[in-house]
């Protein structure tokens, strides 16, 4: 069993930089495969940025967005630069052990509450 609890959202400018935190409790953290999505009001919850020993990033956010690991600490991060107002939404923590390439909600076993990120213009 793996608890997730995100940090770090907020209200923000268009232009400005964040980073968001996901604390794991439980075992074996460095096994899992660690991503994050997010969903805007409406909107089916999307793919953001995923970790195992590499990074694959969706197209909206490569280049702006870097997520890494402290496997010591038992922690994620999602660093979010150049942030627009298209990337408003709740962000998502998600952990996973069974799945493939780590891109799709239906590859993580675990989740977090989720982090309210607001980008105004």
């Amino acid at each position: 069993q793996v608890q997730l609890v995100e940090s770090g959202g907020g209200l923000v400018q268009a232009g400005d930089s964040l980073t968001l935190s996901c604390a794991a409790s439980g075992r074996a953290f460095s096994r899992y495969a660690m991503g994050w999505f997010r969903q805007a009001p409406g909107k089916e919850r999307q793919f953001v940025a995923r970790i195992r020993w590499d990074t694959y990033y969706a197209d909206s956010v490569k280049g702006r967005f870097t997520i890494s690991r402290d496997n010591a600490r038992n922690t994620v991060y999602l660093q979010m630069n150049s942030l627009k107002p298209e990337d408003t939404a709740v962000y998502y923590c998600a952990a996973g052990l069974r799945g493939s390439y780590y891109s799709t909600a239906d590859e993580y076993d675990y989740w977090g509450q989720g982090t309210q990120v607001t980008v105004s213009s």
